[in-house]
């Protein structure tokens, strides 16, 4: 996903109904998020489909990552020697 532009990014949600195609396609042809404010704050975002489904894998792979590291900590992680072993051996079969 690339980096906001601040002035382009961040849009009122009265702006935002009364151009909505216009926000979508900018979302879609900048890749950027856009976020929508309400009394100034923020009470949404936008994203592309593609950046969204990106983003996600990334978040799956940093909770894999995540359990990994934690069970090598607690004990319960498998020596690359071992793995390779059963992983070599169940090949064979």
């Amino acid at each position: 996903m690339r980096r906001m532009v601040i002035d382009q990014d961040i849009r009122p949600l009265s702006e935002f109904r009364s151009g909505v195609a216009s926000f979508i396609k900018q979302v879609h042809d900048t890749k950027r998020p856009l976020v929508i404010t309400q009394h100034g704050k923020g009470v949404g975002v936008l994203l592309d489909v593609g950046e969204f489904e990106a983003m996600q894998e990334k978040i799956e792979l940093l909770e894999d990552i995540h359990i990994s590291i934690t069970q090598l900590e607690s004990g319960d992680g498998v020596r690359h020697q071992d793995a390779r072993k059963e992983v070599l051996k169940r090949l064979e079969r």
